[in-house]
């Protein structure tokens, strides 16, 4: 998935349908698959960025990879105490209120007011924290400080009022190419699945260890306190067995969501999770998505069992092309090592300086209100040439785009200094800006075929009609 955070409005709409398909039930009240969160802001469960706190992702010790909350052995000796678990004060205490006073509430002068009651413990509660908490700049002045994108800036300059930046960030599972998650797992009960590359829980091996919490750095892997077992994000596998998108992206109204096939070289995802440099995680990561239009990785594909329903999307995917063709979306804390594949096109932003020379992108991009700095750590570790890159060709987009329709005219040296023609343009035009349904999401239906790749590990979720 890619998702455009240049168009996202923070309506939450994406988060609805995922509340209310899957986790609406006992012991899921504080799960959000989906949540959609403010930057800056340390987000939802509270700083979960900082790996300082919760250890969780990959570290690099020389040249092997190891869990950064350690291996079997410390696993052991903390198997009934883990302390980098987050408590459920750092996502919120599920509340509900005594709805019956409203109802059975005699005559009155005054309206009966509503008292939260935790639905854990069914006692009165004080709320202090939930999962949108910060929206729109309610609690930055307090938050802020605490954010590690923040890092090489002085949080305190971008904290002030007429320098203060805000955009949206919404979040899901990563379902990485490296999943720690997977790996902290002692009972195997996370897995991956052949067919598509989606991170699931089984839940009838799942024991309740929460080490696949702790160690997901994203903190999208949750603990149902009712069942006792490990929750998360299922990227809708039933509707994408049926060609159908998730319900977070088929719900947008922004229609900032992306879906697609992504070919990738899996016997070179440990090379690439072991690059020397944070700032290399990146480049590598990018280095082993492979091209479906090259005739060699086409025949590879073939030998592979990979049905040429799935290829042809490939060919036809957004996600291909708007990472690997255009390099407009990035990674989410490449830094982590897990190789997410959930990827984001940083924002553009208001102007905050008068421009001398408005075709100089590096001088437009300097003087935007959110902070280049500010999206490299979030996005690429650091790095700020990709996140310039990808701003400069969004902004060039916008500019040729207005030259034509306002001024009636092409100027094609705009694209020129981004690397881009008029072809690439008018193609990302149509597809960040009024790509249809089809267009945004191009999926391949599981084929018919019991001995293709996407029968390896039985149907799941649909059966022989389909």
């Amino acid at each position: 998935m890619v998702l455009n955070l240049d168009k996202c409005i923070g309506c939450h709409t994406c988060s609805i349908p995922c509340k209310n398909v899957w986790t609406n039930r006992d012991g899921a009240e504080y799960m959000w698959f989906n949540n959609v969160e403010c930057k800056p802001g340390i987000g939802y469960p509270r700083k979960w960025e900082n790996q300082e706190i919760h250890q969780g992702g990959w570290t690099l010790d020389g040249i092997s990879l190891r869990l950064a909350a350690g291996g079997r052995m410390k696993k052991s000796l903390n198997i009934f105490h883990n302390p980098d678990l987050p408590t459920i004060d750092e996502y919120y205490e599920p509340w509900d209120y005594e709805y019956g006073r409203l109802i059975d509430s005699p005559r009155r002068t005054h309206q009966p007011s509503l008292r939260p009651r935790s639905r854990i413990t069914g006692e009165p509660m004080t709320l202090q924290w939930g999962p949108n908490w910060e929206d729109d700049l309610a609690g930055l002045s307090e938050t802020g400080p605490g954010d590690p994108n923040f890092k090489d800036l002085d949080y305190r300059t971008y904290l002030q009022f007429r320098n203060v930046f805000m955009f949206w960030l919404p979040r899901l599972c990563e379902h990485c190419l490296n999943p720690a998650c997977v790996a902290s797992c002692p009972s195997g009960a996370l897995y991956k699945r052949d067919e598509d590359g989606i991170v699931l829980v089984d839940q009838e091996r799942c024991r309740g260890w929460r080490y696949c919490v702790s160690g997901c750095p994203y903190k999208k892997v949750y603990f149902n306190w009712k069942t006792g077992r490990a929750e998360k994000c299922i990227f809708c596998y039933p509707r994408l067995e049926a060609g159908l998108t998730t319900l977070c992206a088929h719900s947008c109204v922004g229609r900032i969501r992306y879906v697609g096939v992504l070919l990738y070289d899996a016997d070179r995802i440990a090379e690439a999770a072991r690059a020397p440099q944070d700032k290399d995680v990146y480049p590598a990561h990018l280095d082993i998505l492979l091209d479906p239009n090259d005739p060699e990785i086409a025949r590879a594909a073939r030998f592979q069992g990979i049905a040429p329903n799935v290829m042809a999307a490939a060919r036809r995917s957004p996600v291909h092309a708007l990472i690997r063709e255009w390099r407009l979306a990035l990674p989410l804390h490449p830094e982590f090592r897990t190789l997410p594949m959930v990827w984001y096109v940083p924002p553009l932003s208001p102007i905050t300086r008068q421009v001398d020379d408005p075709s100089d992108a590096g001088s437009l991009i300097d003087r935007m209100r959110i902070p280049v700095t500010y999206l490299a750590n979030l996005l690429t570790a650091g790095d700020e040439a990709p996140v310039r890159l990808a701003l400069k060709r969004l902004s060039a987009m916008r500019r040729f785009m207005r030259t034509r329709r306002v001024e009636k005219r092409d100027a094609p040296q705009i694209l020129d200094a981004v690397g881009l023609d008029t072809t690439a343009v008018e193609r990302l035009y149509h597809l960040l800006a009024i790509a249809p349904l089809a267009d945004r999401f191009v999926l391949p239906t599981r084929p018919a075929g019991k001995d293709d790749l996407f029968t390896r590990q039985g149907a799941c979720g649909f059966g022989d009609a389909l």
